[in-house]
């Protein structure tokens, strides 16, 4: 061995030892006569003390950062601790040193505070692994990895591989592809997930599986996308919604006990999806925070559960609000003294292309209980003080108010209740509130083709109560214009949702597995018979010798990683992950292949200019 200890391990308990100690160079300082060197490897730093005894030596092998050092002497105390580190009470006296290797100057230093960009890092990600924050995002993923491997173990649920090279069967996101030499003008996709084979699992009789598995979907990226990516996959057999709801639950709490020392002992919030889009206008809603959502005016055919309050709006003469399809609003708290300067920004942010909207009106709820607005012109004071009871709006508060066609103001009100979340630091990076979202729609309106695609997967089960309605009902929309009143536009899926802090960190569903109701939800997606079969024959096949009822759910481990280490990016927790544009810089992948592979392939390129 080169070394003895690590750069972390040693402690006053341990000096007058003799040790020897192997790792990187952090920095070199002289002090006269004496030169000091902080030795780094994966467990910590270790400062070595060299005396003027080794300065001919140092002289002709100088150490440089990054240099490969190892060093042997004895452990003694520290004259200045340093409390900011484990080893910060000792030093080590250098009595012989090796070089074991030499460093080029890095493009960058490797320090928990960095002169290195996004794209220098990455292009030399072997370096940036060398810092400490990045190496506790790693630190972190694997704790969570053997958190879940320990409490699924214990529960019953066995690892058991699933196939990489599969057959490509088009179903959301793109799949990638991957020629075959020996099936010329054949191909194998790579799994989106690995769906269908845990189903099969169960199929076969086990009744508790997971892995910890790589997926890979070729599609636009951003920050917490990656095209190749990693899932928590489980899959259980005679499960109800219930009995995966409460495994799960489980699962999460282990780990925000063994990663973050964290006793969730709350109970986990559930509601349906139209709760969540009703109050909060979206289907993942951060729940830190309350700031809901009250919806003066929304089209009749969306909720049609809930109470219609337009009247606190219409009859003023005011356009945007009359004409406007959905008026949502929102109490900012404490922000009434909001300078015109500050509602302008406001203004200006929610104009933007990424949220959409043409205006922003406001009410000021002053500290005297008068109200001063955006439209006092069009609305008096009584008025304005109905509007702010309505939103549950307190004396201090800033009322704000979007207006437009349904589905972007829904997500515009939505996107702005999370911006002031942020503005009033009410988002907490170390806070966590969990929440299941259930009773999804089965089934999402895709206009351009007048038919129904799946919200979720195809393999996911109608809520017991709509299956009938399911079967018994044709799939064919006839009247374009009316599609919310056929009667899919009403079936619930079977389906739940983890959320996390405003992320969806979890998903999964019921699975159909009788043959008839799957060939049924194959029909309503608009597959053939012919279809069905050559995409999912040996799924419907299996279904006839004996499906047991079965559900699961997919976590995706990278988002969950980031989330428990207070990133926004899922990038910072994957060791070599791609850049916005799927590309590995350090490797420079994807890249061109020679001829000789395409004659192979038997493939002929023909790129568009």
């Amino acid at each position: 061995m080169f070394r003895s200890h690590t750069c972390g391990e040693l402690r006053a308990s341990d000096v007058n030892k003799e040790v020897t100690l192997a790792g990187w160079v952090q920095t070199v300082r002289k002090f006269g006569s004496i030169t000091f060197v902080d030795l780094r490897d994966r467990y910590g730093i270790t400062q070595l003390l060299f005396s003027e005894t080794l300065n001919e030596q140092l002289e002709a092998n100088p150490p440089g950062r990054e240099f490969v050092l190892q060093a042997t002497g004895t452990v003694s105390e520290r004259s200045n601790k340093n409390a900011n580190i484990p080893t910060g009470d000792i030093e080590l006296l250098v009595t012989k040193f090796t070089i074991l290797n030499k460093s080029a100057v890095p493009p960058f230093t490797i320090q928990d505070d960095t002169d290195g960009g996004d794209d220098l890092r990455m292009k030399y990600r072997y370096l940036d692994l060398r810092r400490t924050p990045v190496k506790k995002n790693l630190e972190l993923r694997y704790a969570v990895g053997r958190s879940t491997r320990n409490y699924l173990h214990e529960n019953g649920f066995m690892d058991i591989e699933t196939p990489f090279l599969i057959k490509s069967t088009p179903e959301g996101a793109r799949d990638f592809v991957v020629p075959s030499r020996m099936n010329a003008g054949q191909f194998y996709a790579l799994p989106q997930s690995p769906q269908t084979f845990k189903q099969l699992l169960m199929v076969s009789g086990y009744d508790r599986y997971y892995q910890i598995v790589k997926c890979f979907r070729d599609e636009d990226l951003r920050a917490d996308r990656q095209p190749e990516f990693t899932q928590i996959d489980c899959e259980m057999c005679f499960v109800e919604q219930e009995d995966i709801l409460n495994m799960f639950e489980g699962l999460v709490k282990r780990i925000f006990k063994d990663v973050k020392n964290i006793d969730y002992t709350d109970v986990v919030e559930r509601m349906t999806w139209e709760q969540a889009m009703w109050t909060y206008g979206n289907d993942k809603p951060d729940i830190r925070f309350d700031m809901k959502l009250t919806n003066l005016k929304f089209p009749s055919h969306t909720f049609r559960d809930q109470q219609d309050i337009s009247a606190l709006i219409s009859g003023a003469d005011f356009k945007v609000f009359d004409e406007a399809e959905t008026v949502i609003a929102l109490a900012a708290p404490g922000c009434s003294e909001y300078s015109r300067k500050q509602t302008d920004e406001l203004t200006e942010w929610v104009k933007r292309p990424q949220v959409g909207m043409k205006g922003l009106v406001f009410i000021k709820c002053n500290a005297d209980g008068s109200f001063k607005s955006s439209v006092d012109k069009f609305y008096s004071e009584e008025k304005l003080k109905a509007i702010a009871e309505a939103t549950n709006a307190k004396a201090g508060d800033l009322i704000l108010i979007v207006a437009g066609p349904e589905e972007r103001t829904r997500k515009a009100a939505s996107d702005l209740r999370m911006y002031m979340g942020g503005l009033l630091g009410l988002r907490k990076a170390d806070e966590f509130k969990l929440l299941w979202v259930l009773d999804f729609p089965l089934f999402e309106y895709a206009e351009e083709d007048n038919r129904w695609v799946a919200r979720h997967h195809p393999f996911t089960s109608p809520k017991p109560g709509d299956i009938e309605t399911m079967i018994g009902n044709n799939p064919v929309i006839e009247n374009a214009a009316e599609y919310l009143k056929h009667p899919y536009a009403n079936i619930k899926a079977n389906a739940y949702d983890m959320v996390l802090n405003g992320n969806e960190v979890g998903g999964g569903s019921i699975r159909i597995y009788q043959k008839e109701l799957q060939q049924k939800m194959f029909a309503a997606l608009g597959m053939d018979e012919a279809e069905q079969q050559h995409k999912f024959g040996f799924l419907l096949g299996a279904f006839e010798y004996g499906a047991p009822p079965h559900g699961g759910i997919a976590f995706g481990f990278d988002r969950l990683c980031s989330i428990l280490g207070g990133s926004e990016s899922i990038r910072d927790f994957i060791a070599f992950p791609k850049n916005n544009s799927g590309r590995d810089v350090m490797i420079d992948a994807p890249s061109e292949i020679d001829n000789k592979q395409f004659e192979e392939l038997q493939i002929k390129l023909d790129l568009k200019a």
